[in-house]
């Protein structure tokens, strides 16, 4: 398995600084979402060939791969200006990964939380939205990963299930899996068994996966922790990872960095 980090979560910085940071703290791997992670790029409009060839040059020199580019955009949204733009840029993100020696861009399925009846609401949206994507994914053989959470249209395994039958190209379309995305109730869900029906159902799709760890207080709000220090129990996803993909790249998100090595030590014992 190969150990990686959202980049941003050690700020902003030149591309070649960035990729030497990244190299010394010991990864090997990086998702990057270019408007926040490198100086001189605040949105995606910004980016220029010569950006996009820097970062193929810097993360090759410096051995750190790229398994997802990052374009979070808000593909059910109703309002059709939304979906309009969320895809154009979706689009225009999958020829910058080819050029930046990037594996998939990776992206969410809307940006607020949802409840019950504006997920379905939002539902043929993002499937609309996400076939616009592969077209192009297809049209110029690059690949778009999505990630499901619970509070978004794409909320669980059935509808992963069902985009993945009604897109029909498991080659253009990928997973990102995040467990503490998919974990709506800690205190009641059987893990190794919920765990283990996701990988073993959409687990050769997996992408790559997002690693963090968290607990609700008591007034229900999301709080980060080191890892193995929260609700996420990570034994059945290693036993999944060492017999089905020991190949996989484990990015920690929302990584502070100054406690970097106790989690980058737990990730290496998954």
């Amino acid at each position: 398995m190969k150990i990686g980090v959202r980049a941003h979560d050690y700020g902003k910085m030149e591309i070649e600084k960035m990729a030497e940071t990244l190299h010394r703290e010991g990864y090997a791997a990086a998702q990057l979402a270019l408007p926040k992670v490198f100086t001189g790029i605040d949105s995606y409009e910004d980016i220029t060939g010569k950006h996009l060839e820097r970062i193929r040059k810097a993360f090759e020199e410096w051995n750190v791969e790229i398994p997802v580019f990052g374009c979070y955009m808000d593909l059910g949204n109703p309002d059709e200006e939304v979906r309009r733009y969320a895809v154009k840029t979706l689009k225009k993100c999958l020829a910058y990964s080819k050029e930046a020696g990037a594996k998939v861009v990776g992206t969410e399925t809307a940006y607020p939380h949802l409840n019950k009846e504006e997920k379905a609401r939002w539902y043929p949206f993002m499937l609309d939205s996400i076939k616009r994507v592969v077209e192009e994914a297809v049209r110029i053989d690059a690949k778009l990963a999505i990630e499901p959470v619970y509070w978004h249209p794409l909320e669980n395994l059935e509808a992963v299930t069902d985009v993945f039958r009604k897109v029909g190209d498991s080659e253009h379309l990928k997973l990102i899996f995040d467990a503490s995305n998919l974990l709506q109730y800690p205190d009641t869900t059987d893990q190794e068994t919920y765990w283990k029906e996701w990988l073993d159902t959409v687990g050769e799709s997996v992408e790559a996966m997002h690693i963090k760890d968290f607990y609700f207080d008591e007034n229900g709000r999301y709080c980060p922790v080191l890892l193995g220090k929260g609700v996420i129990r990570y034994e059945a996803v290693s036993a999944w990872l060492h017999e089905h993909r020991p190949d996989m790249y484990l990015l920690r998100e929302e990584m502070n960095p100054e406690t970097a090595g106790e989690d980058i030590d737990f990730m290496r014992k998954i």
